[in-house]
């Protein structure tokens, strides 16, 4: 069985945004842009029954969908870094969801994601990149960020055997539902700050 994760989407203007980005670091191998995501839990190698269970309750999960945008960067590994990524800027609703996925994930038997979840989107995995050409990288692009976007759903994707980053393949989909807009009338409304 291929390992498993549920993640979200990165649509295509923010993640074309992210491919700039891409160069200028040493030692970096880059994440193919059609792979960009932002993990919300590992799952990993299970059997089929397990993943027939993950997937009938994630399905049942019924939240609305929410805003987000990718601003700044950064590396996991500060005295070895191991990987940059670009930051998100993110609503409290992708903290319920991720929140509710590993309830889940933790009722059906799988272990506690030891980690904290920081949501991010990884753009390089690094090998043997120095601690001053990761600095210098991040400092000439830490002002990055990207239009809001919706998140209209999230997804089961799996990984084959690889050093990570992909291939991905989407396994699930799992749709959140539509926020109804509120209902102010037009004279109330102000486009400049519906506007990010």
């Amino acid at each position: 069985m291929p390992r498993l994760f549920t993640a979200l989407e990165i649509p295509r203007n923010a993640a074309m945004s992210l491919s700039l980005l891409r160069g200028g670091l040493p030692g970096a191998r880059w994440i193919d842009v059609e792979n960009y995501h932002i993990t919300l839990r590992f799952i990993g190698d299970v059997d089929n029954r397990t993943a027939d269970e993950i997937v009938d309750r994630l399905d049942r999960i019924e939240r609305p969908e929410f805003q987000l945008r990718l601003t700044g960067m950064g590396a996991f590994g500060s005295k070895k870094p191991h990987s940059v990524f670009a930051g998100v800027s993110p609503p409290p609703e992708i903290y319920a969801l991720q929140a509710e996925i590993e309830r889940i994930c933790q009722r059906l038997g799988l272990p506690a994601d030891p980690r904290k979840f920081t949501p991010h989107v990884t753009l390089a995995r690094l090998r043997s990149s120095r601690v001053d050409d990761v600095v210098s990288y991040l400092g000439e692009r830490g002002n990055f960020h990207t239009s809001t976007f919706t998140v209209p759903r999230f997804v089961l994707l799996s990984s084959r055997d690889s050093v990570g980053g992909g291939p991905y393949l989407t396994e699930e989909i799992f749709p959140l539902y539509e926020k109804r807009s509120s209902s102010l009338p037009m004279s109330d409304e102000h486009p400049s700050e519906s506007m990010v």
